[in-house]
């Protein structure tokens, strides 16, 4: 008998983690069945049938539709849905990714149905409790059953938490599975008929922004700094600013214009932002995700937080966390444009082959619980 397995996302990025994993389990169905449980915690209007088609996995089976409302009424939503869900179809395990509410909520819920727990991204710490995202692993991690590590530091965090050693696991990661999927594909598909082409065609050479956490764009003081240094940055190479909503309504609302050799354009398909930010000479960020995307495919990434979950993408990849003092981010940028610019690696197990291990070992795991 196949054991069934849900796999819970709540936001875009969560279904480029679990997609490698949903391919994965798909090759060994005599093992395994799954459900793709989608909590609907981000609306994202880019999600429609292509966006799935894109990643080789099926729609969601389950739309829990809890999206909206405050960190305590989104997770709420998201427990009672997701305790339905659970009662009407008992899953052997419950597998989590990254360290959004659902992730939370749904670990919750499992728990205390004695549901068995995987987390996927286990371990990562910033350090900074301010960051909801902080709180979200760090409870994950303290019910989970299985841990799931990206990186050494992951595995070391929980070893000192006192997690058992025989529970955790350095895998590799996820979200590079994908990326290189997807990389792949791009290469086989005709990238001019993308928006982003005619923008790499007329720039030439540019850099890539995202901005997006409440520490940078909340506050007028930090984001207008922000903006200064990209102004001044981009003097010397155009700028591409997909721009998150939480973050132009922001923009607007301080009055706050960047120059206009920055190139203000919506949120990106993920296949056509990945066509534009491979190429780019720069990218700023305050994405953690972004981080090590851009350390798999080594292009020079500077991190606009003081801390950072994913330090090995500092410690060997292409990442230089600058915080958001706009001299310190104009330095580092004017650097990599110098040709100074520190060189990375990509880490150890960031090969395309993270699912297929966390598959194997969830199998092993699933078989003596």
């Amino acid at each position: 008998m196949p054991k069934l397995i849900h796999l819970v996302a709540g936001a875009r990025p969560n279904f480029m983690k679990i997609a490698p994993i949903v391919r994965a389990l798909e090759r060994q169905p005599e093992r395994f069945a799954y459900r793709i449980v989608h909590t609907g915690q981000h609306y994202d209007r880019e999600m429609s049938e292509v966006f799935f088609d894109e990643l080789g996995i099926p729609q969601p089976d389950h739309h829990l539709d809890c999206g909206g409302g405050s960190h305590a009424e989104q997770t709420a939503k998201i427990m009672v849905a997701f305790e339905k869900v659970c009662l009407q179809e008992r899953p052997d395990c419950v597998l989590v990714v990254g360290d959004v509410n659902s992730t939370l909520a749904c670990s919750i819920v499992a728990k205390k149905m004695h549901i068995p727990v995987a987390h996927v991204e286990a371990g990562l710490r910033s350090g900074d409790r301010d960051m909801p995202e902080e709180i979200n692993r760090l409870v994950t991690d303290s019910i989970s059953d299985w841990f799931f590590c990206t990186e050494p530091a992951g595995v070391d965090n929980l070893l000192a938490e006192g997690k058992p050693k025989a529970a955790v696991f350095h895998v590799g990661h996820v979200m590079v599975d994908n990326l290189l999927f997807q990389r792949e594909r791009l290469g086989g598909t005709d990238s001019g008929s993308f928006p982003s082409a005619a923008l790499k065609a007329e720039l030439g050479r540019y850099g890539i922004v995202t901005l997006h956490r409440p520490s940078n764009v909340d506050e007028p003081e930090v984001l207008a700094g922000i903006v200064d240094a990209l102004n001044t940055i981009s003097a010397d190479l155009p700028l591409v600013f997909p721009v998150h909503p939480r973050t132009r309504a922001n923009l607007e609302r301080f009055g706050i214009t960047p120059g206009p050799r920055i190139r203000l354009i919506g949120p990106a398909a993920y296949m056509d932002f990945l066509n534009l930010w491979k190429d780019a000479v720069l990218i700023l960020t305050d994405s953690g995700g972004l981080q090590e995307e851009s350390t798999a495919l080594g292009v020079p990434c500077l991190t606009l937080r003081r801390n950072t979950e994913r330090p090995i993408t500092v410690d060997e990849g292409t990442n230089v966390l600058v915080g958001t003092d706009p001299a310190a981010i104009v330095r580092e940028a004017r650097a990599i444009l110098g040709g100074k610019g520190k060189s990375g690696r990509r880490p150890a197990l960031w090969d395309g082959r993270a699912a297929e291990r966390i598959v194997e070992l969830l199998d092993r795991a699933l078989a003596t619980a």
